[in-house]
């Protein structure tokens, strides 16, 4: 499995435009986040974790030109907004775009993009297959998910696990019983929005508190806000087992 975090960063806090702070100044890499989400390859088959308003740009940056099925963890915009953009992966394979998630979440998107699940649709628009699912493993071709069910303060939110990997995002409770899911895992990535505390995500300690508790052998924290500060500064202070992740990282599990 080759997994590609094609933005690890949020729409919380102050607009970059409008920030003068270290983070939206800073020259590193490390610290120029797109919206959250992941590009998962296992056996062939390419998925997409969420398609955010940054989905057009994450492709072309990283090259991703396959994409089998695209998974949804919940329905705000940042994760949801590019799904305009999906249409060139019609065009390019010929076919409708599998988009997978709670039947509240594809209610939602069916809502603010009427016009891709219109009847009578303008000729170009993108092609969807809606597909609900429930909190119960699925397949997308031949490769298996787990959802895990999250909660983002009162929104129920989807992470997904395939096999030894998970993926968590806009989180700040999660169940013992959906714990039982997150055992044995060689990577998981969890939220960690900034240090002080939030009303929906976890924070840096709760993230790393969660982490001790479940054991992965690697873990990496993502939807970062620049409230949490530069990475050469965090970097340094993480349990040996714990990274920041970054736009771009690509890893093999």
């Amino acid at each position: 499995m080759i997994v590609t975090f094609l933005g690890t960063g949020t729409s919380q806090g102050v607009p970059v435009i409008a920030c003068d702070c270290l983070v939206c100044s800073s020259t590193d890499y490390k610290d120029k986040r797109l919206r959250s989400s992941i590009h998962i390859e296992v056996d062939g088959v390419h998925v997409n974790i969420d398609i955010g308003p940054d989905f057009r740009q994450q492709m072309l940056v990283n090259n991703i030109t396959k994409m089998d099925a695209i998974l949804i963890t919940h329905e705000h915009k940042d994760h949801t907004a590019g799904l305009d953009d999906v249409r060139s992966f019609n065009f390019a394979q010929g076919k409708d775009m599998p988009l997978y998630g709670r039947i509240e979440v594809l209610e939602q998107v069916t809502t603010e993009f009427a016009y891709i699940f219109a009847i009578f649709k303008y000729p170009g628009v993108p092609s969807i297959e809606k597909k609900p699912i429930l909190n119960e493993d699925f397949s997308i071709e031949k490769v298996g998910i787990t959802p895990i069910e999250v909660l983002h303060h009162k929104l129920p939110v989807f992470g997904f696990r395939v096999e030894n990997f998970a993926y968590i995002t806009d989180a700040n409770y999660i169940s013992e019983k959906e714990k039982k899911k997150l055992s044995g895992l060689n990577v998981l990535v969890l939220n960690a929005l900034q240090i002080e505390k939030h009303l929906s995500h976890f924070t840096l300690s709760e993230a790393i508190k969660l982490i001790k508790e479940l054991k992965p052998k690697q873990a990496y924290l993502t939807h970062i806000s620049h409230k949490l500060g530069l990475s050469r500064d965090i970097e340094p202070t993480l349990p040996s087992n714990v990274s920041l992740a970054y736009d771009g990282l690509r890893i093999s599990i």
